[in-house]
């Protein structure tokens, strides 16, 4: 196969490719750039593997950086942009299940690309846009199918995250494991214990966020993975309601996270250890404190003024989204409206400040804040005016 029209990206690393290859070594476009271009699909990050090795790839260009050399892995900066190449290598026993003991530099295309997870990922092309498919992947594409290169149970059992990067495929895909794959998976499915949560956060937040999640979810159920994410094990009905109910991916890893919480029922005190064990950042859990509790409110009927404002503008389509999800009517255009049509969208822009009310008597101190605190609700529910003078005389009550 031969693809005549090539994307932009790889039209700028065509040079960096001739280079390598006049110098008489191969080089070729690897990974889910060659995939995603076979499938019509918007490309990213272009990654290029080859058989010079690092110091022989530092030798022909000016400018590169060692990202990754004892790996093999060489960024070649040319014309601002810069392009991981990463020499053809062969891997040892991988002890930990995620990282190899050992890698040898080889000069063989085969050798390199039957270490790969999956068929569709072990394609490379040349800078010609020629297609090298060893392992069938193209048939695979052509099938929408997900398939382990080589003996599955091996590939799971050197990668163990490679299972979730399978189901997080199925649902960005819209693609079916293969059963032995699949079979392999379940087999090993209590190795995704050996990887960093923060690995395994990455492929659920893509299948929270793929075209069908739907099949993402229902194979992490049909295999066993999710007994092994954080803080799963209790919830496998509202994982087997989701793998029902969400036919297309949500907008945004702060959707994923409100979903998560509110299908599992959540209480305000525990989504923030949940959301810890998941190595979330406190901005996120903050973010999801209130999308979930805004959200459940939704799912009962609609805001009241100061419900909308606690949300706010940036978060309250998130909210909107997953109540939608849940069942609830879709509110956003109304909720939309009544928020912008509110006295204030924040409390910087309350027309009094703690300075003005001590210059007008009140003692500072907690009593201060809460002062402040009330008169922004009053003026959010539209019990006062936004004016000084009126705060001031209302605080004085």
């Amino acid at each position: 196969m031969k693809l005549e029209h090539l994307p932009q990206e790889f039209e700028l690393a065509r040079p960096v490719l001739q280079t390598i290859e006049q110098a008489g070594y191969e080089a070729y476009f690897v990974g889910g750039s060659v995939r995603d271009t076979i499938l019509g699909k918007s490309i990213h990050d272009v990654d290029i593997a080859t058989s010079a090795y690092p110091n022989e790839i530092k030798a022909l260009f000016k400018r590169t950086v060692d990202t990754g050399i004892e790996h093999g892995t060489v960024m070649i900066l040319d014309h601002g942009t810069g392009y991981e190449t990463t020499t053809f290598r062969s891997e040892s026993t991988y002890t930990d299940f995620r990282r190899p003991d050992q890698v040898t530099f080889v000069r063989s295309l085969a050798e390199d690309l039957k270490r790969r997870d999956f068929t569709i990922n072990a394609l490379a092309m040349r800078e010609n846009g020629e297609v090298i498919d060893l392992f069938d992947g193209l048939s695979d594409l052509q099938n929408q199918q997900i398939r382990a290169v080589g003996n599955a149970q091996e590939r799971f059992h050197e990668d163990a995250l490679r299972m979730m990067r399978a189901v997080r495929f199925a649902s960005q895909l819209d693609f079916t494991i293969v059963p032995d794959t699949l079979a392999a998976i379940t087999a090993h499915a209590q190795l995704l214990d050996k990887i960093a949560v923060e690995r395994t956060q990455v492929e659920l937040l893509k299948l929270l966020t793929g075209k069908t999640p739907q099949r993402g979810l229902t194979d992490m159920l049909a295999t066993g993975l999710w007994q092994y994410c954080p803080d799963f094990a209790d919830h496998e009905t509202a994982l087997q309601e989701l793998a029902t109910a969400l036919t297309q991916g949500v907008s945004s890893e702060t959707a994923a996270w409100t979903l998560l919480v509110t299908k599992f029922g959540l209480t305000a005190t525990a989504i923030t250890p949940f959301m810890k064990h998941w190595k979330t950042a406190n901005q996120m859990i903050n973010a999801v404190q209130t999308t979930s509790k805004t959200a459940a409110l939704l799912g009962q009927g609609d805001l009241n003024a100061w419900q909308l404002y606690q949300c706010g503008a940036p978060l309250i389509a998130t909210a909107n989204e997953i109540a939608v999800i849940l069942g609830a009517p879709d509110r956003l255009a109304t909720l939309t409206d009544r928020l912008a049509a509110l006295p204030i969208q924040h409390k910087k822009e309350l027309a009094v400040t703690g300075k003005d009310l001590m210059q007008a008597g009140i003692q500072p101190g907690p009593q201060l804040g809460a002062i402040l605190g009330d008169l922004e609700y009053q003026v959010v529910t539209g019990a006062v005016a936004n004016k000084r003078a009126d705060l001031v005389a209302q605080a004085m009550i």
